[in-house]
């Protein structure tokens, strides 16, 4: 024990991992992720029946599809008298942000055969965050199977809660859960806002939206921003390396 914290102190082992990457702090931290995200299951089971989905059909979304951010789309979208394939697309395009997780965790875990399916079913926000925010690779590997089957058996729990107790609680807009999926996306961008590009584009992307909103069916401007965005994303680092190149150039 002597010679760990000695470790630690030189540096020799990143402070990030004491003590919290060992098993049972890892455990602890993927516990209250999961009991924190849980609580969003709640607003989506009861979001979920109130768009027209049954019980069942709202339980087999976060047991199948898994992906926060996307379920509260295809419901928001449904909800707001959107076609079924505009609230697929739309649920779709923010899904694919866990294909991007997938890339970098894949030589991490070093998941093989069936455990390398279930590895894809739980790589979501909360599991690549905690993975990806730790150096040491064994405690990345507690913290991704941790955290993402504490968040699946909390949500999955939440939503059969919240369906079952939709007719109890009333109109989920009297309640204000219907601003639960804004605020859910709100959540999960403001993290990645950086920079003032990246704010400036966050902020033209949520005006043009709204611009949208009134003269596009449901589901249809998330899609129209997303690609906008998309694009103008890929292009600012475009710009950003031209311009280092021709200063350097220039010096």
């Amino acid at each position: 024990m002597d010679a760990e914290r000695d470790l630690s102190a030189a540096g020799a082992v990143p402070a990030v991992d004491a003590p919290s990457g060992r098993p049972r702090g890892v455990l602890r931290d993927a516990l209250g992720v999961g009991a924190a995200t849980g609580a969003y299951g709640v607003s989506f089971g009861a979001l979920a029946t109130a768009a027209g989905l049954s019980t069942w059909q709202a339980v087999a979304l976060s047991a199948l599809m898994f992906t926060g951010a996307s379920q509260f789309a295809l419901v928001g979208v449904l909800g707001a008298g959107g076609s079924a394939l505009g609230a697929a697309a739309t649920a779709t395009l923010l899904g694919t942000r866990n294909g991007l997780y997938g890339l970098r965790l894949a030589s991490l875990l070093r998941a093989r055969g069936p455990l390398r399916l279930l590895a894809a079913h739980l790589t979501i926000d909360e599991s690549a965050a905690m993975a990806l925010g730790r150096r040491e690779p064994r405690s990345a590997r507690w913290a991704f199977w941790a955290t993402g089957a504490s968040v699946f058996v909390c949500w999955n729990a939440a939503t059969v809660a919240g369906a079952l107790g939709a007719d109890a609680l009333g109109d989920p807009t009297a309640l204000g859960l219907d601003a639960a999926a804004p605020a859910a996306f709100v959540a999960l961008l403001l993290p990645l806002l950086r920079g003032r590009g990246d704010v400036a584009l966050a902020l033209g992307a949520a005006v043009l939206a709204l611009a949208l909103t009134p003269v596009l069916p449901g589901g249809l401007p998330v899609l129209g921003v997303g690609a906008v965005a998309l694009v103008v994303g890929l292009a600012l680092p475009v710009r950003r390396s031209g311009r280092a190149a021709g200063a350097g150039e220039a010096s």
